[in-house]
């Protein structure tokens, strides 16, 4: 149980840290630069990562970096940036809160993984939880914006149940660099093509820029897949939870925005749900001692010396 809740713990640190990106990107990023932006996001992460544990793909590896990449990385980032540019952050941010279902479904398939019925409960909850923490009234909703979150949730939904499959012989470091490298050489080319010359970078953009490559993308995404290593996909869903709630928690904390009593109650649903769906609280029951009868037996002789 100690060993669950700490790999808890490290994957909750991807969340946490993908919950300050938007508000870095929307405050002091290059806003019509998403390709750009996305490359530059994920080719300095994944070679610094490259740098701590060197090592390159071997056979096989080549093309599932790619792939990896291009799903988890490359596109993902992009069409995240696309949705930030084209959403509202609330209805961006729920459409991304239904990942945890998406990625038990595809564990389902792909790992034979069924979903416990504490994962569906936990997911229905935080859903709940997230839509009534955002969705606070009519807003005007963007086709484009919509369906490039919805493709970036299945596609990142896949990848990781991908990652998760393949990469038992690979370790954590290797994986995710291999991937964010390949996913920035995927991107390279297409931000040229359609965005020509990349963005002039004021010093703000780049201590910004060095945020979101180190903290919110290396450190988080190794976090990530090293929960996929140890944990159910189910309980890792779940945990992807918090990335709503930090959204909401660092705009009260640094723009000074007001909780109502809806987003309150919101707050506590998701964290009811990422709770509910913790493989330790299901041992916690398992884990409390039974009383059992103590069968009474001959006693053995005892012989008297005499």
């Amino acid at each position: 149980m100690e060993a669950n809740l700490r790999w808890v713990s490290v994957t909750a640190l991807a969340p946490i840290a993908w919950g300050t990106t938007y508000f870095v990107t929307h405050r002091y990023l290059p806003a019509d630069y998403p390709l750009y932006g996305a490359a530059i996001r994920a080719l300095p992460a994944g070679l610094l990562l490259l740098l701590v544990h060197r090592r390159l793909p071997a056979g096989s590896w080549w093309w599932r970096s790619m792939v990896l990449g291009t799903l988890n990385m490359g596109a993902f980032f992009a069409l995240i940036y696309l949705a930030a540019q084209t959403l509202p952050t609330s209805i961006a941010s729920t459409v991304m809160a239904t990942s945890p279902v998406m990625l038990m479904l595809f564990a389902w398939a792909a790992l034979a993984e069924r979903p416990r019925v504490a994962h569906l409960a936990g997911a229905a909850i935080g859903v709940a939880g997230v839509c009534l923490m955002l969705l606070t009234g009519p807003v005007a909703i963007d086709a484009r914006g919509v369906l490039a979150s919805i493709s970036a949730m299945v596609m990142s939904s896949f990848g990781y149940v991908l990652a998760k499959k393949w990469s038992a012989d690979v370790d954590v470091f290797s994986l995710t660099s291999w991937q964010l490298i390949a996913g920035g050489i995927v991107l390279v080319p297409v931000a040229v093509a359609v965005e020509g010359a990349p963005p002039a970078l004021g010093g703000q953009a780049v201590l910004a820029f060095g945020y979101v490559t180190v903290i919110a993308t290396a450190v988080a995404f190794a976090a990530w897949f090293t929960g996929l290593r140890h944990l159910s996909a189910g309980t890792v869903g779940l945990v992807g939870l918090l990335n709503p709630v930090t959204g909401v928690l660092l705009g009260t904390a640094v723009a000074g925005e007001a909780l109502s009593g809806r987003q309150i109650g919101g707050l506590v649903l998701v964290f009811l749900g990422v709770l509910l769906g913790q493989p330790a609280l299901a041992r916690l029951s398992a884990s409390r001692p039974r009383w059992s009868r103590v069968r009474s037996g001959p006693r053995p002789s005892v012989r008297s010396a005499g």
